[in-house]
């Protein structure tokens, strides 16, 4: 259990997509791992956190043989206490492209 304070950030369907709007990495979970990560760090910032302030993310993939690999990469990231975790493999994304997508709750401190 954890208790969270602050203002709270709702974050949905964070995916490897770029800014300019194509698909990074397809056909490599690292690759879109690393830009789902900067997307969570992009939103959070913008409402004024950090990835510290994620409390919650709910991880969805088309291959759950990737868990190691995921994991991997988002040490990287969530450098300090981890946040609480779901992964859940589906069959299809909205885009055939997509080997990942997170959603995070984050709890910003003001």
């Amino acid at each position: 259990m954890a208790e969270a304070r602050g203002r709270l950030l709702f974050v949905s369907g964070m995916t490897a997509r770029a800014k300019d709007g194509t698909v990074t990495g397809v056909g490599d979970i690292t690759a879109q791992t690393h830009q789902v990560c900067q997307n969570l760090r992009a939103a959070v910032e913008a409402a004024g956190g950090t990835l510290d302030d994620i409390a919650r993310v709910d991880v969805y993939v088309r291959n759950m043989e990737d868990f190691d690999a995921i994991h991997a990469v988002r040490r990287q990231y969530f450098t300090g206490v981890a946040p609480a975790s779901t992964m859940v493999e589906v069959s299809k994304f909205v885009n055939k492209d997509y080997l990942i997508e997170i959603n995070a709750i984050a709890a910003i401190q003001d």
